[in-house]
């Protein structure tokens, strides 16, 4: 019963926005511009802002790093009196040959972090947050005395992201919240834009694909299931390394991609911001640049032997 009664309201929503899009075009452009923008920031991922060392006191003493991200998926106060929303990662221990120490990630908005970089007492407020926010959370008792370290980030961007984005799919019993605010009702939003009139300019125009003389058919098309096969994500490592000739730096990336053959299997397309690789009907992998990369010192290589992609790029 409760399958068929989300079966319904999936096909009342469909024929929605079927009528929505003949009825209210406008109304129906603002609806998807807005949900495209939220779930690209859904869908971003954090990117790495300063790191910051502390002393742990309590349970036992140690050395604390703590990555501070910029994160979209973390909304932005909305005002300046109200709290300023955060969001955690895994607290890991790290031993290494000649260091042992933990390491977590605090995300807050990139907004937030940017204005705190324009005032020095803003910034210790953030740093301070950022300190009793770990406390609460693992538990710890902590040094308010902070350093800031010279490299921006402790660690890997992947080992960051992994921290940071725990999946809190497969733990049911998770604690933690997702991000996002719960829509009310999907289907009420969009019976509302319906019945509005939206006098807003839009620049985006979207073309549903129809010519005159053919019958117009829905938006969304129900694809069959059968086909279960998706394109994978590929094992993949990012890193940053100096050239040996001068100081400056370069962004490596490694993408491990077993069964493909030749590159002409890939399809790559990168910007100063992001890269995109498409195997078609075996990889996908969409990643953004821990920090901007010049397009122009792009260069990719492929080993046949390793099954691997090899990108590099000059950090701008």
């Amino acid at each position: 019963m409760e399958q068929n009664a989300v079966l319904q309201q999936v096909s009342q929503f469909w024929s929605i926005l079927d009528d929505m899009s003949q009825n209210n075009p406008e109304a129906y452009r603002t609806f998807i511009q807005r949900h495209l923008r939220e779930g690209a920031d859904c869908l971003s991922l954090p990117q790495p802002h300063c790191c910051i060392s502390t002393s742990i006191q309590r349970p036992e003493k140690g050395i604390l790093y703590v990555n501070l991200c910029g994160w979209k998926r973390v909304p932005a106060p909305t005002s300046p009196t109200q709290p300023i929303p955060v969001c955690g990662g895994k607290l890991e221990t790290i031993k290494e040959k000649n260091e042992n120490y933990s390491i977590v990630e605090v995300a807050f908005n990139p907004e937030v972090l940017q204005r705190a970089e324009e005032n020095t007492q803003e910034k210790e407020q953030i740093h301070l947050l950022a300190l009793s926010f770990i406390q609460q959370q693992h538990k710890l008792s902590l040094s308010q005395q902070v350093m800031i370290t010279k490299t921006k980030l402790k660690g890997s961007v992947q080992n960051m992201i992994r921290r940071l984005t725990p999946q809190q799919q497969q733990d049911k019993s998770s604690p933690s919240k997702p991000l996002t605010e719960p829509a009310s009702s999907l289907l009420q939003q969009i019976s509302s834009l319906r019945m509005e009139e939206n006098k807003e300019d839009s620049s985006i125009q979207l073309s549903v694909g129809q010519e005159e003389g053919k019958a117009k058919s829905g938006l969304i098309e129900v694809i069959s299931s059968t086909d279960s096969s998706k394109p994978q994500q590929p094992k993949h490592q990012i890193t940053v390394c100096s050239e040996s000739s001068d100081s400056s730096l370069i962004l490596k990336l490694n993408v491990e991609l077993p069964g493909v053959c030749s590159v002409s299997q890939c399809h790559l397309s990168i910007t100063q911001d992001d890269v995109l690789l498409e195997v078609d009907d075996m990889y996908y992998l969409h990643l953004r640049w821990p920090e901007s990369v010049n397009e122009e010192t792009c260069c990719a290589a492929f080993h046949k032997k390793k099954h691997m992609l090899i990108v590099t790029a000059d950090l701008l």
